[in-house]
Order: C-alpha cells, then structure tokens, then sequence
C-alpha cells in the first residue's frame, strides 16, 4: 500500500446535524468575549519556504492558546458554554483524552464552575496528566486505548449522569461534536483575518494533522462553505500507526486504524474517524498521507532552529504534524502523483497550522536536544 490516497471529492456540504450547527456558528463571538482572549499569530517562515522551493509558508500557531498550549479549548469551550446555556443543571462533565482535549475540557469545567472527570488511555505521561490536574479535574489512566477508553467514558457518563464531551461522534452521539468543531471556527475565521490584514497572498494547499478527524473537518466545512470548488487543496496527515482518515479512504467506509498505536504523536493516536468529521472530509479532502514518527521530529527541529529571519516555533509532536508531511512530500520521490494532484510548485501558498507548543517538555527537550 501506497503511504497515499488521492481523493476526488465533490466539494458539497450535505445537510446534516453537523453542517447545521456549524452554520449557526457564533463562537468567533464568543471567544473574543472571553478576558483571556489573545488572536494566536500567523507568521510567513520565508526562509523555509526557500529552502522547500515554495512561494510562501504560513503557520497559524497556537502553542499559547489560553495558556493551555494547544488550540483545542475553542472546541471545548464553546461546547460546555453552549450546554449550560441550556441545561443550567449539569454538574459533572466528563471525557476521554490523549492530552489536549481533556485538558481544554477540565479548563472549560473550572471556568463554570463545574466538576470534570478525565479519562487518559494507558500510554499517556505523567506530565500530560498533571496537566489536566492542574486545571481541576479528576483524571484516571486506564489500559486501554484510546478507542476503549472513549467507550469507558460514554459508559461511566451513562452510570452517573454525567455531561459526556467527546470530540469525536457516533451514532445518536452528534451534536455535542458538532458544537466542539462549531468552536474551532474561530481561528479559521481569524486565519483569515490576519492573511487580508498581513500577506497578500492567497492559499492554495493546506496541510492538516488528523486524530479522530473533527477538527480537520471543521476546516474543511470552513472553506468549502466560503469557496465552494475554489477551496485551497487539502491534504490530511496522520501517524502510520494511528491513520484511521487513511484506512478508511482506502476502505471506502469508516473504519478503525490497524496499526500499533505506537507513535509520539500523542494528539493524533486515535480510533475509529468521527462520524460527523467523516461525513465532511470524504466530500472536501483531496488527499490523505502517513508519515513515521521521524518526520515529526524533523519538523520540529526545522521550527525550533530556524533560518535567516524567520521566527521560532515551539512545536509539540502532534502540533508538528502538518509541516511534517509537508516535508515528506515534498522529498519522497515516490509522491510524484500528490504532488501533481494539488499542484504543489514552486509558485504554491501553503498553510500549516502548529496546533500545540511543547505540551510534555521532557520529550520537547529531548527531541530538540536541549538538557
């Protein structure tokens, strides 16, 4: 098998829970309401691109969203704001985490005063933990993975009543995912923002990283709502462990990875695709590729030790993802045909977004070789 798939999607948004609740989307509002909002940076790595041969390379980065990190509390925040607004009697929510989303969720809980139980998969550190402690909750490592442990989530919710908020959907699981890809709208919304005011270039092709695939289906709904067919071509990127996107385009169906589930990309080690996220993605991805573990650590370095003028980027594993196919495209010879099919030139804009700093700094440090 090819460490590729080249998709033809037919750039429509069919009606569903999801396109609804996306659609009625107010959390850029929302966001920008809340004292601890900051815009996150867009910066242009011109050196990089250079050295890459492309026009030019942006990176929305979000290592310092909310001082949590990672840009996954736009999702979370939104949904636990939007379910209180109308059910005022929650008291518990609950989750399932690799790190980022079980920490954002914990955020949100305190933030109203609420109680929060996490549940982590077995390979999660001890430092991703005490993250999420730190911000309240109660968290319980189980051994399990992550898929499993989603499911132990769903069924202590059930047992006790409490509010379950996972980031990824099944059947009659919808609409809460859907409120957490309604939240990420925000920094596509200032994504754009930033590219009028600052560049005046215009995106062709975007690399995303890919877990359980909601995010990366928000923007998708994101550009296919704006541009339709004249959407930028987007390219998916997961661990060749954990590629639940790739497996199931290959399938034709959803369907759970068959890999190890042993990789460094803890954000990105998931299961079976979201429903909602699949629905969207197989309609607006134009292409979905694998990398090894070794590319994200180049990817990283490549951030953290820049060239000429261009800014440092403190980028975790996962957050590392998108430049990291980025570069496996661009070297492997054997990606011809991809890179024919989004058009990836010298004359190529391409959007990358760093979607979490150094969230476990043990491994950061030793992946950049710091002591």
């Amino acid at each position: 098998m090819k460490d590729f798939f080249l998709n033809h999607p037919n750039n429509k948004i069919i009606p569903t829970i999801s396109t609804e609740i996306l659609a009625n989307s107010s959390s850029m509002k929302f966001h920008t309401n809340l004292e601890d909002y900051n815009c996150p940076p867009l910066v242009s790595l011109k050196s990089l691109a250079k050295e890459l041969k492309i026009n030019n390379l942006f990176v929305k980065d979000e290592s310092e969203r909310f001082g949590l990190n990672a840009f996954k509390v736009l999702g979370a925040s939104y949904a636990v704001n939007h379910l209180l607004n109308h059910e005022s009697n929650i008291t518990t929510f609950c989750t399932a985490t690799d790190g980022n989303h079980g920490r954002a969720v914990a955020w949100s809980a305190r933030k109203e005063n609420k109680k929060c139980i996490v549940y982590v998969p077995e390979n999660t550190t001890n430092l991703r933990m005490n993250a999420i402690s730190k911000e309240g909750a109660e968290v319980y490592k189980l051994k399990m993975n992550y898929e499993k442990t989603c499911d132990y989530a769903k069924k202590m919710s059930l047992e006790n009543n409490w509010t379950l908020i996972q980031d990824t959907s099944w059947e009659n699981y919808e609409e809460i995912p859907s409120l957490i890809m309604s939240g990420y709208l925000t920094h596509f919304h200032e994504l754009e923002n930033q590219m009028e005011l600052n560049y005046n270039s215009k995106i062709d092709i975007i690399f995303l990283q890919c877990g359980v695939g909601s995010w990366p289906a928000s923007c998708v709904w994101y550009f296919l709502n704006k541009y339709k067919a004249d959407k930028p071509k987007i390219v998916f990127v997961e661990p060749i462990e954990s590629a639940g996107i790739f497996e199931s385009f290959n399938l034709g169906y959803r369907s759970s990875p068959n890999g190890n589930y042993k990789t460094i990309m803890a954000g990105l080690n998931c299961g079976i695709p979201s429903k909602n996220g699949w629905d969207i993605i197989k309609n607006g991805c134009d292409a979905s590729i694998i990398i090894s573990d070794d590319y994200v650590t180049k990817a990283m370095n490549k951030y953290y030790y820049p060239k000429d003028n261009d800014v440092r980027i403190i980028s975790g594993e996962s957050g590392a993802a998108g430049l990291a196919g980025l570069l496996k495209v661009i070297s492997d010879s054997t990606f011809d045909r991809l890179r024919k099919h989004i058009n990836l030139n010298s004359s190529s804009n391409v959007l990358l977004f760093n979607t979490e700093g150094a969230t476990d700094i043990n491994d950061f440090n030793k992946i950049i070789k710091l002591n």
